[in-house]
């Protein structure tokens, strides 16, 4: 008696904490090597391996009526055999390539199907080599065995070359980084359209969670402890969901999370502050950061928090982003080059960070090519010296973080916010954060 099992596809949520990160073994870092695509197809190989229809992953042979990896065909088989039933918990639209095949299993069976697998050919396997070839010379007219030639072969399906197969390689990493820019990024067209801009006030408002702060703005001459550490309150609340924000694109960028964990907490806590100042930019502009609930830092307050140089060079670097007019494809596969970044002082794999890079920047050139950029080389030159610009902004900004370390005890901070830029944290600061939020603001778990 057969019987059907129902298994739920895994689309879990990652956890909320910053120093949380699954390894996935099922998805490798993409090379871009053809030493590596050589090997990957076998010793004296003079053709690249053709792709599975399924996953994209290199194909073993033709199974069960489609070129498809060992992976795949093992799960289809399963899948008949054992006839399971899976459900997805995103409306069956999940990407299905090597990098993620194993996420969604709905989405994975439902596309072996579309390309052609076969249920029979699971349920009764192959036909046999000798009784197949029997059976063919039978079926065949007398005239061709009389006439002594052999039958033509059927025509091969042509392999992809090696580029080409990259070039799909390339382009599925594409998609799958700016699929995580937007699922994961707050600062966009759609809430600059619609912002209400305010103020920071001179001090939060002890509120019950409910309306805002009705304070005045802090004087740009402001100087004093209390005023710099109510801007540096203010600051910090409302760039703490980017945090999260920036965690959950990271370990979406393939490769990620097979890096070592000590790698992953360097690249996002010395990246954080670039991908968050390069999307801040969409909604700010030469004379203030604007935050995407609309809060407003003008140039005097940046000089009370930071210095006159920094606050102007963050004002600079703002403008030179907009002046690129960048979409939301480039802004995702800029910022994903920024957050993968090899030279990050402290990093052990630096091999495989390294090769991450080389194949981001090759998305990057992918994604401005098949956009019809007229000048793909400038371009990339432009964003070449966006990106020396703003991690010369990063270093100095943690440079100038002493003072919050230093001034710990006297600042109300989020723990994750202390979390990111390694600023100490008190545990009863928790509750104290809470009673003084000027404005209710979704709190990230740490």
């Amino acid at each position: 008696m057969s019987c059907s099992v129902l298994v739920e596809a895994s689309c879990s949520n990652i956890a909320d904490d910053l120093y949380t990160f699954r390894e996935d073994p099922e998805s490798p870092v993409l090379t871009n090597s053809p030493e590596q695509q050589s090997d990957s197809a076998g010793a004296g190989s003079g053709k690249a391996a053709a792709p599975c229809k399924v996953c994209g992953d290199k194909a073993s042979g033709y199974h069960y009526g489609v070129t498809s990896c060992e992976g795949c065909k093992g799960f289809f088989r399963r899948s008949i055999q054992k006839q399971i039933e899976y459900r997805c918990l995103r409306d069956g639209k999940c990407l299905v390539i090597r990098l993620n095949r194993n996420r969604c299993q709905y989405c994975r069976f439902k596309k072996c199907l579309a390309v052609g697998m076969s249920r029979d050919s699971v349920r009764y396997g192959r036909v046999p080599k000798r009784p197949r070839e029997a059976a063919t010379t039978e079926n065949m007219p007398d005239l061709a065995k009389g006439s002594g030639t052999e039958p033509t072969p059927p025509p091969e399906a042509e392999e992809p070359d090696a580029d080409t197969l990259q070039n799909d390689l390339t382009r599925e990493l594409a998609k799958v980084v700016i699929t995580a820019h937007r699922n994961n990024n707050t600062y966009t067209d759609e809430v600059k359209r619609t912002l209400q801009l305010k103020s920071i006030p001179v001090k939060p408002e002890r509120t019950n969670g409910e309306g805002s702060s009705r304070e005045p703005v802090i004087s740009s001459t402001t100087g004093s402890m209390d005023a710099l550490s109510t801007l540096w309150y203010n600051v910090a609340f409302r760039m703490t969901p980017s945090v999260q924000q920036v965690v959950e694109f990271a370990k979406r960028i393939p490769g990620f999370n097979v890096l070592p964990q000590d790698d992953q907490l360097i690249l996002i806590k010395l990246g954080f502050f670039e991908v968050w100042l390069s999307r801040a930019a969409k909604l700010s502009n030469e004379e203030s950061i604007i935050f995407d609930d609309g809060t407003v830092v003008t140039l005097g307050q940046l000089e009370i928090i930071y210095d006159a140089p920094f606050a102007n060079a963050m004002l600079s670097y703002v403008n030179h982003i907009n002046k690129l007019l960048l979409t939301d494809d480039e802004l995702a596969m800029f910022t994903a080059n920024l957050l993968i970044y090899p030279q990050r002082n402290g990093l052990c794999d630096r091999e495989t960070i390294t090769s991450m890079c080389r194949n981001l920047g090759d998305a990057l050139q992918l994604v401005l090519t098949e956009a019809g950029v007229a000048d793909v080389p400038a371009r990339i030159d432009a964003f070449a010296l966006a990106t020396q610009e703003v991690r010369t902004l990063g270093a100095r900004h943690n440079e100038l973080l002493s003072w919050c370390r230093d001034h710990w005890q006297r600042l109300v901070l989020p723990a994750l916010f202390s979390e990111i830029f390694d600023i100490p944290k008190a545990e009863e600061d928790e509750s104290a954060a809470s009673e003084r939020a000027s404005a209710p603001i979704s709190q990230v778990q740490g």
